[in-house]
Order: structure tokens, then C-alpha cells, then sequence
């Protein structure tokens, strides 16, 4: 049975605590027979009159039981359990729970059981309480469960020690641990329950926040007080032929309040896609540059690299900024030429991808970081990159928006700032959910868009096609519109699988309107900007999540010209005709975010690889975001006043990260 448990997680009588029911069974309310209701799950207590077996003609054994009590009579079926007859016999008191169905008679099929001894309803765990239902493998039962969850509960919740301080319990007005464990488990009324799962959840919340706090409490150290200088914001805004928005004003501030004080800047920048969030990082590069202070730029793909390399230089470079990009395609010595000029200092911006957190690569006085699409760097490769100056300004972007609760869960230790409006030009981009019956008629408007000038990205879901999945591969596709669709037009094809060279050469050419249509894979989601491209077709779009979906989309409409994004598709599940359903009606990506929060769970929206800490256990960071943030609040307070958790009220604090998050946190 350990093993068993153990393929659950469960290795303790403390893991057996936290195993919290998926749902529960409200068998509380006893019935009297003549009460019985069709259509109903209802729990009924009564004397076995008799039972019998019968074979029906398709050769199924059914076992019946005839029940009464002093209100009636009822029957019960179950189909296929022989050995039943050994567990009921005339005279015996008996707990059945089922759903009461109306044939010839009132009926219950299936019903959960329980044998009573001496009439004692009480110490039953199936009928007659509030039952709880735990995910299990399928050789653990229900009945098992219960019973070793209620003998652990009594036999040991005595021992356990509670880790919130009795201080915070008074004042959040939340129940002690031992309450909380025998109420989630086996309460004794749903007001028990609600006043156990907020405890728990809090509790999480809370140790998870604590993490934070300290984490943010790292990066207090002293940094680099910048100095704004003169007119520099008013430079900059003159650099541009758009007005900027009032929301990137608002970043701007903050980061300029940031890089002002003496603690390193730690700050995320999240915006839709097209929201700007490079042009307010550029001014973040300047105010550095502007003090006298080297800049890096980490991207997660050479061709978001090479693209930022682009814009920054165009920008930039008019103001005697020297910028060099490093990526891994470059020349052994050309790369090892920028590295000599970085550690003297001659170069004051640096953008490249993983090449930049090398350590051989050293800079004469690094002040800020900037990483791209942050979340498709792990953690350690982030780390690497900010120890190269621990006093440096760190600013990370994503184009991925992040839902409040999962922010404050996972990048809680930073400041954040949000972009959302988007800037005067950027069109919206109409979207459309298509079968596969519509093909031709797609293949037609293709036609249509480049003969007026337009370019085309078409995703596939794989490099190359495999026997097992049958899904559209770039390559066969291809080979499919250059031989029998599109004879006429240029076709490129670019995936993650060519060399560095090839595919800078092919998305070079795209760009440069050498090529009507670009077949591709999902590397295109992040960055790159062809203005020219109106139409977006995702094949196989059903096998997506919202949020990549809503960033292919986001690479057309970037010009003049009306855009669209075709999802093509024939989902076989409801979940992915809700999810191209909801793309197809909603543009903006913080709704967007939610709802695919909503989805798929914090897990699979952004995996615990990006955060350094394992999922939460049984918090919901949605439904249960007001706990959230009230343990947010007391763990910041908490480690405001005990930085290093040493007082004797929080020394089960401290034990609980100790024995949760051991190696993942210095404490």
C-alpha cells in the first residue's frame, strides 16, 4: 500500500494531512423512504427484508436488496458484484447512498454502503456526514482512503505543531491547524469546511510570499543611483515620429523613480503584443548609457535578437551610443574582439541571446540588464546573467500577459508594470475559426493577398511529419503549396531545426518582400515584425494554448494594411473549441490570459521551470485570490520586521520553508 500512496505523493501522516479532497459528498441529510425523490441523490438508513440474484438476458448478474424502514419499502440493484451476498442478510441495518430512480418502483442503482453495528450512524465515514472524495490511483478505493485518512487524523493530528503564530491566526481571524486538518478532511458542517480550506490556503499563500519577500529583500542591497539629466526624457520622446501612450509615460516614471534610489531596480514589464514595451525599455538603456554605464540586452531566439539590434541601433546610434550585437553565429574573432571592448568599456550596449551570461564575458561597469521574453530563459540562466553585476538595474519584458494572481505568484519579488493600450496605428487583427471544409476557400484569399502585395505566415505545428501524429509538418507543407497550390508564388520555409545562417537568411529575404508566404513553425510567435504581413493561418490550431495563439496573431497587423488571423482547425474536444472559440471573439490579451489561466492552471500556463518553486498544492490562485493577497500583505509585514525569521513566534515559519523549499531558497 505505501507504494501506492507513494505514486500520490503521500510518504508521511504530514502528506496524508495536506492531501486535500478534490470534492465532496453532502450524505448528511438521512431520508425516510416515503421522502425519496427521483433524479435525487439521497442517503436513507433501513432494515434488509431480503435479497436476491437474478441473471439478466444479456447475462449480467444483478443483486437486489428490499429495504424498509417505518415510512416504506425501496429496492436496490447492483449489477455485476456477487459477492455481495456475502455482505448482506435479513435483519441487518444498513446506510445506502445513491441516486433514487423511478421504474416499476422507487430504486436505488449502485448506492455507496455501510453496515451498521448496534444502529451507531455516527462512526460511519460513507453515509450520514459530509464524505469526502480524494484523486486516487485506481487500486486505492474511496472507502480505503477514508478509512486510513480518519485513523491518521485521530491517531496523530494531536502531534502536529501550527506554524502560524497565534498573533496572525487572531488577527485574520482563521481557525488553528488541527481544526483546520479534521475539518477538510471530515467536516462537520460546509461553514466547518469553508473556515478550514481558507486556513489552508492561507497558509500556502502565506510561506510562498514570505519566499518573496525575501527574495526582494535580496535585491535591497546598494545599487546605482542614476541621475536624470537635464532634458533627457524630452530627447528621447523627440526620437519619435508617435506620440507615446500614457501608460508607457506611467512605466517610464516608474522606472525612472527606480534607477533613482540606491536599491537595484528588479522591475517586470508586461504588455500585449504591440503595446510598446521596447520603445520604454530603450529609454531605460539611455538613462543608463547616460550615466556612464554599460547596457545588456538578452533576447531568447538570433533573430529577436538581430531584430533588436535593428531598432536600438536606429534609435540610438544618431546619439553617438556605440551598440554591438553577440549572438552565436558571430566570428570567433569578432566575438572575442566585442568581449575586449566590453571589459574596456569601449561598448555601451551589448544585445544578444543566451551568448550575453557566458562567463568569460566581463564588462568594465555593467548598470542595466534588460531580458526579453523573460519567461523562455530558466532560472539559473537569468541568475547567471545578473551576477555579472549584482548592483545593475534588472528591467524583464514579456509579451506574454500575465494575470494578476499568477504574477504575484510567481514573480512576486518584483515590482511590475503593465502596458495595455496599444499605439495610435496598430490595427486590430480580425480572427476566424475555419474547418477543414473551408480549405479552398482559404487557399483563395491567400491567392488574393498576394497578388495585392500582402505576405502570408503559415504555422505547422511540426518540423516534419511522423507516422504516429498525421499532423501538417512544415516541410510537407511546403512542398504541398510550391508543387500543387501556389506554383505561382514564392514560398519560403524557415524552422527552429536550420542553422542560425539559413534562417536569418530566410526571415532577411521575408522581410525584404523576397517571399510571398512564409511556411513555418511556432518559433515566429515571439518578435518578429514583418510590417508587410497581413494574414496569420495557424494550422492544427486546436492543439494550442490561448495565450500562443493570441502571440502568433499579434506578428501581422503591425503595418498600414487591414490584417487577419485564420485558425484552421476541427477541435474533437470542448475545451479547444472553447479556446478557438474564445480567440476568435477577444483581442485583448489580459482577458485573454485569464481565461487561458482559467483553462489549462497555473502549471501548464507557465511551468514551474520559470518560477524556481514548486506548484502550489491546493490554492487557487483565481478563485482564491483575495487570501492571496491578505497573506501577501502579512508576509511582507512579517519579513519587514523579522528579516531573518529568528524571533521564537516564527520559528515554524521558518521550519516549514526550510523543510518545503530546501535548496530552492537560501534562508
Amino acid at each position: 500500500m505505501a507504494v501506492l500512496f507513494g505514486k500520490l505523493g503521500i510518504e508521511s501522516v504530514s502528506d496524508l494531512f495536506y492531501y486535500l479532497p478534490r470534492r465532496y459528498e453532502d450524505r448528511s441529510r438521512i431520508s425516510h423512504i416515503k421522502d425519496l425523490k427521483p433524479g435525487e441523490e439521497q442517503a436513507i438508513v433501513g432494515k434488509v427484508l431480503k435479497t436476491n440474484t437474478v441473471t439478466a438476458r444479456t447475462g449480467t448478474g444483478i443483486f437486489e436488496v428490499l429495504l424498509e424502514d417505518p415510512t416504506g419499502k425501496v429496492q436496490a440493484v447492483w449489477y455485476n458484484m456477487p459477492f455481495l451476498k456475502k455482505v448482506f442478510s435479513a435483519g441487518r441495518t444498513v446506510l445506502l447512498y445513491g441516486r433514487v430512480e423511478l421504474y416499476n418502483r422507487l430504486q436505488i442503482t449502485h448506492p455507496v454502503y455501510e453496515i451498521l453495528k448496534d444502529e451507531d450512524e455516527k462512526r460511519s465515514l460513507e453515509v450520514g456526514r459530509i464524505v469526502p472524495v480524494y484523486s486516487l490511483t485506481r487500486a486505492l478505493s474511496q472507502r480505503y482512503m477514508r478509512r486510513v485518512v480518519y485513523n491518521a487524523v485521530h491517531a496523530y493530528l494531536g502531534q502536529t505543531r501550527d506554524t502560524l503564530p497565534t498573533y496572525m491566526r487572531a488577527r485574520k481571524k482563521l481557525v488553528d491547524l488541527k481544526f483546520a486538518v479534521e475539518n477538510i478532511h471530515f467536516p462537520y458542517s460546509f461553514e466547518n469546511l469553508q473556515r478550514a480550506y481558507k486556513r489552508l490556503v492561507f497558509e500556502e499563500f502565506f510561506v510562498l510570499q514570505v519566499i518573496m519577500a525575501l527574495k526582494r529583500q535580496k535585491h535591497a542591497g546598494s545599487g546605482i543611483a542614476h541621475e536624470l539629466k537635464g532634458r533627457l526624457l524630452d530627447d528621447f520622446k523627440e526620437l519619435f515620429t508617435f506620440e507615446l501612450t500614457g501608460e508607457q509615460k506611467k512605466c517610464i516614471s516608474d522606472i525612472e523613480k527606480d534607477m533613482a534610489g540606491e536599491r537595484p531596480m528588479y522591475r517586470l514589464l508586461q504588455g500585449d503584443v504591440g503595446s510598446g514595451k521596447t520603445v520604454v525599455a530603450m529609454y531605460a538603456i539611455l538613462l543608463a548609457v547616460r550615466n556612464g554605464y554599460q547596457t545588456v540586452m538578452m533576447a531568447p531566439t538570433e533573430i529577436l535578437a538581430r531584430q533588436h539590434y535593428v531598432t536600438v541601433s536606429r534609435t540610438m546610434m544618431p546619439l553617438g551610443v556605440n551598440i554591438r550585437l553577440l549572438v552565436n553565429g558571430i566570428d570567433p574573432k569578432t566575438k572575442e574582439k566585442i568581449n575586449d571592448e566590453l571589459k574596456k568599456g569601449e561598448i555601451d550596449i551589448v544585445i544578444g541571446t543566451h551568448s550575453v551570461f557566458q562567463e568569460k564575458i566581463e564588462f568594465h561597469d555593467l548598470g542595466m540588464i534588460v531580458i526579453d521574453e523573460q519567461h523562455k530563459f530558466g532560472v539559473e540562466q537569468r541568475k547567471s546573467l545578473r551576477r555579472k553585476n549584482l548592483k545593475a538595474d534588472t528591467l524583464v519584458m514579456t509579451a506574454t500577459p500575465i494575470p494578476r494572481s499568477l504574477a504575484l505568484t510567481v514573480y512576486g519579488d518584483m515590482d511590475i508594470s503593465m502596458l495595455k493600450e496599444k499605439p495610435d496605428g496598430r490595427r486590430s487583427v480580425e480572427t476566424y475559426w475555419a474547418g477543414e471544409d473551408h480549405r479552398e476557400a482559404v487557399y483563395g484569399f491567400l491567392k488574393e493577398e498576394a497578388k495585392n502585395g500582402r505576405q502570408i505566415f503559415i504555422v505547422c505545428p511540426r518540423v516534419r511529419k511522423t507516422e504516429k501524429s498525421g499532423l501538417i509538418s512544415a516541410e510537407g507543407m511546403f512542398e504541398h503549396l510550391k508543387n500543387h497550390v501556389f506554383g505561382d508564388l514564392r514560398i519560403g520555409l524557415v524552422h527552429g531545426q536550420m542553422k542560425s545562417d539559413d534562417k536569418n537568411t530566410v526571415m532577411r529575404d521575408f522581410r525584404d518582400k523576397k517571399y510571398d508566404i512564409l511556411v513555418t513553425t511556432v518559433m515566429v510567435e515571439v518578435g518578429v515584425d514583418i510590417p508587410n504581413a497581413t494574414v496569420m493561418l495557424v494550422e492544427h490550431a486546436d492543439r494550442y494554448g490561448l495565450a500562443q495563439l493570441h502571440q502568433l496573431r499579434g506578428r501581422v497587423g503591425r503595418g498600414e494594411h487591414t490584417s487577419c488571423c485564420i485558425l484552421m482547425g476541427d477541435p474533437g474536444t470542448e475545451a479547444s473549441r472553447e479556446r478557438l472559440s474564445t480567440i476568435s471573439g477577444m483581442d485583448d490579451g489580459f482577458q485573454i490570459a485569464e481565461k487561458d489561466l482559467d483553462l489549462r492552471g497555473p502549471g501548464e500556463f507557465l511551468g514551474t521551470r520559470q518560477s524556481g518553486l514548486p506548484e502550489l498544492r491546493f490554492g487557487n490562485i483565481i478563485k482564491d485570490f483575495s487570501i492571496m493577497e491578505e497573506a501577501r500583505e502579512q508576509a511582507f509585514n512579517l519579513v519587514k520586521e523579522d528579516p531573518a525569521l529568528q524571533e521564537t513566534r516564527h520559528a515554524g515559519i521558518r521550519a516549514n520553508i526550510v523543510k518545503r523549499f530546501r535548496g530552492k531558497i537560501d534562508i
